[in-house]
């Protein structure tokens, strides 16, 4: 049964979007400066704590793909957001699809970031070729 409350196109257009602030999140927490110091910890932990539990259980604090899932599931929560289905087939559907749509943009994110310090690289070897080769260049 297709969810009574939204057309399949409304559904999916809240799966591409949801998954939005779901990459957002976890490639923030995992990746970016402003979590290092957690990260740092919860990567020290997943390889020195005593019990395999506990080391996975840092360790999935640590990894985007992994995170992702966390967050998943509380934006499940915030938004009672369902996939094709309106009961508990609609939640599991629904989270494996957000999953792995916000892993596709953290994906396209991490190439166009690539692509981006390729550029400045590139730019800045120009521009000291440049410097090189005017009169008076180092």
């Amino acid at each position: 049964m297709i969810n009574g409350n939204m057309s399949l196109q409304t559904q999916l257009i809240w799966l591409f979007v949801l998954a939005i602030p779901v990459a957002c999140i976890a490639w923030t927490v995992t990746h970016e400066e402003v979590f290092k110091e957690i990260h740092e910890y919860c990567v020290e932990k997943s390889k020195t704590c005593k019990t395999l539990l506990q080391r996975k259980f840092f360790y999935l604090l640590t990894c985007e793909y992994c995170f992702s899932h966390y967050v998943t599931i509380l934006m499940l929560i915030i938004t009672n957001y369902t996939l094709l289905y309106t009961d508990w087939r609609g939640y599991l559907i629904a989270g494996f699809s957000i999953v792995w749509i916000a892993n596709l943009y953290m994906s396209l994110f991490v190439l166009l970031r690539m692509d981006i310090k390729k550029e400045r690289a590139e730019a800045t070897l120009k521009e000291d070729e440049v410097k090189n080769q005017a009169p008076g260049g180092n």
